[in-house]
């Protein structure tokens, strides 16, 4: 494929709409094999396309926040319910039992523990009989 994209270059207007999309594949070239040769790379991100969607469309309604405060406020409460659905954590649950376990620690405690991955169980532990 790079040999003919290599070869197509040559012989198409690089303003056409082809020379275009061969010469955003061939500049994306590193990406592509990148793909290739890591077998655990998903082929796209429609995952994380898919979790931010509620977000993007909401986009206007946050351009009015009252203070940047609330503004960064509101995307730590999102980017947190996002990583429970990543971790399938319940937001509610989990939500419960951060907000019981925070006013009980120290303010410089560390609180990485109570982030939603390290509260998932962890999936397939084998427990010997």
């Amino acid at each position: 494929f790079k040999i003919w994209l290599d070869e197509q270059a040559a012989q198409v207007l690089p303003e056409s709409l082809t020379g275009k999309a061969i010469s955003y594949t061939r500049n994306q070239w590193e990406y592509l094999r990148r793909y290739v040769e890591d077998g655990h790379a998903p082929i796209d991100n429609n995952v994380l396309e898919r979790d931010i969607r509620p977000f993007t469309t909401g986009r206007k309604a946050w351009l009015f926040s009252d203070t940047v405060a609330g503004a960064k406020a509101s995307a730590i409460i999102y980017s947190l319910m996002l990583t429970c659905r990543a971790c399938n954590v319940e937001p509610y649950t989990y939500l419960l039992r951060v907000l019981t376990e925070l006013p009980q620690r120290a303010a410089d405690a560390d609180i990485s523990d109570l982030l939603p991955f390290n509260v998932a169980k962890p999936r397939d532990v084998l427990v010997p009989a």
